[in-house]
């Protein structure tokens, strides 16, 4: 696993990125934390700089993953968050590495993605791996940031995009079987940290629906929808994706 301490401060912090991304998707909000705490972002396996073995790739291997990670820096709790398939990740880590939590942050994410989530993930894992990565870009662009923003921030999207088409088809085509067969709703009542969960306005891969039935099934936990945001609020907010952490930063003191 590749991974990367950004701050100095006295909390800890682990987050999670979303698909095809890599833990650069994260510096923006973990600069803004730099005073607060030490930022752990690192890369899934089968992304980034992290090795890329054959799958099938389920949310929990991902999460014990990151508990691989904990131990490997010394880590035995932190508030832990992550974005679209990093919140995933992180509902999992939840689950099966609950003594190691102190918060939860759950950004553009959902705990399922519905009944025909297995097909539609294996459709667009077939498309990657038979037209190429390319050919997922017009779609993932339009899905990833709100119009306005993609044409005040050309240079941010361009490398967004850059990540992406860098991925080994091969693993993001088993990341996108991975979610079409995530079912994480089992776990939500027994998770008792303190949990904020954001979500674009205009979110239309993980839509308000999905966010509002996980603050629905977490007891205490608050709900964001930001207004004109869209699936990678951040990229698009990174100001106040890092406000939600630093509360949890303090509610873990």
């Amino acid at each position: 696993m590749s991974y990367e301490l950004i701050g100095s401060g006295p909390g800890r912090v682990a987050l999670t990125h979303s698909l095809a991304m890599d833990g650069s998707f994260w510096r923006p909000v973990a600069e803004r934390l730099a005073d607060a705490a030490t930022v752990l972002t690192w890369d899934c396996r089968g992304h980034g700089a992290s090795d890329k073995p054959a799958g099938p790739y389920t949310v929990e291997l991902f999460a014990d993953d990151l508990a691989a990670v904990f131990a490997e820096i010394g880590w035995e709790q932190a508030v832990v968050g992550g974005a679209s398939m990093g919140g995933c990740v992180t509902l999992a880590f939840a689950g099966r590495h609950g003594d190691k939590v102190t918060g939860l942050g759950l950004f553009d994410t959902t705990a399922w993605y519905g009944p025909d989530a297995p097909r539609q993930w294996a459709e667009r894992a077939e498309k990657g791996i038979t037209e190429g990565l390319g050919a997922l870009v017009g779609f993932q662009q339009t899905r990833w940031f709100g119009d306005a923003f993609r044409a005040a921030n050309p240079g941010l999207v361009q490398e967004s995009v850059d990540v992406f088409l860098k991925n080994d088809v091969r693993a993001y085509a088993e990341s996108c079987r991975m979610l079409g067969a995530a079912d994480l709703r089992a776990l939500l009542p027994g998770i008792k940290v303190p949990t904020r969960i954001v979500v674009g306005e205009e979110d239309y891969a993980t839509p308000p629906a999905m966010a509002e039935a996980i603050h629905a099934a977490i007891a205490g936990s608050t709900l964001n929808v930001v207004k004109g945001g869209r699936h990678l609020t951040p990229l698009e907010v990174p100001d106040v994706i890092a406000a939600e952490l630093r509360q949890l930063i303090e509610a873990a003191r």
